[in-house]
């Protein structure tokens, strides 16, 4: 069987006028036995069509702020950068590959956020502002460091991955999920009750945390997230050559 193939969000720098990529996302997927590509950052939709053709699922990395129209809200003083070409090369994908043609896709920290607002939902702009409390979800480096815990719904997907119920994970975000939209399920909240992990029921595999498995491989739990979705990549390829 040939390795499977997954199309990778770039990342964007405005001041180099360059996308870009953290190789840890790279790594991540390559160690479990995907080829990762990286996208262009395109809205054509000409390219977006091929691409979706293309590949066999999708990783929405981490970046930018969500737009807030996106979500219905006005861009407030503490809403971080943007980027609108992301956003909508995001959304077309996520609509025409996920959603229409039910491809497997793992959502990372504004993945997450990108998914909870496709599908309806919002956004704190900004966590220390819209949602103060104990735990601190913008902590700095080193990355790799857990910066908090968090509690694994017993019955989601993701507790029966890991078989455990709570999990040290780092942290890295100011924004997260304020209103949860219809479709998908909680599977991990933090202790001030931020959700921290989402999957899709009605979809094949569609997961999203918010924090950054990418960051600490090493770490067995974010191997198998990683291995999660690429055997779920797998199992849809074996699926569609059989039908």
């Amino acid at each position: 069987m040939k390795k499977p193939i997954i199309g990778v969000i770039p990342l964007w720098d405005e001041k180099k006028d360059s996308i870009w990529m953290l190789p840890g996302y790279m790594q991540g997927l390559e160690e479990v036995g995907a080829v990762p590509v990286i996208l262009n950052l395109t809205i054509s939709e000409t390219v977006l069509k091929q691409s979706v053709c293309s590949f066999d699922g999708f990783l929405f990395t981490g970046g930018h702020d969500v737009n807030p129209k996106l979500y219905g809200q006005e861009k407030k003083d503490y809403c971080g950068e943007i980027c609108e070409t992301r956003d909508l090369m995001e959304a077309y994908i996520f609509l025409e590959a996920v959603l229409n043609q039910n491809k497997p896709a793992l959502g990372i920290c504004r993945g997450i956020q990108l998914f909870n607002v496709l599908l309806g939902g919002t956004l704190y702009q900004d966590i220390p502002v819209e949602f103060p409390g104990t735990v601190n979800h913008v902590k700095g480096p080193p990355y790799d460091v857990p910066a908090h815990n968090v509690r694994l719904l017993s019955e989601s997907p993701l507790c029966q991955l890991l078989g455990k119920e709570y999990l040290e994970v780092n942290s890295y975000h100011h924004q997260g999920i304020n209103k949860l939209a219809k479709g998908l399920e909680i599977m991990a909240l933090a202790d001030d009750g931020l959700v921290e992990a989402v999957y899709m029921p009605d979809r094949f595999y569609v997961w999203a945390v918010q924090w950054h498995p990418e960051f600490s491989l090493k770490d067995e739990t974010s191997k198998k997230i990683f291995s999660s979705f690429v055997g779920s990549v797998e199992k849809s390829i074996l699926q569609k050559d059989y039908i």
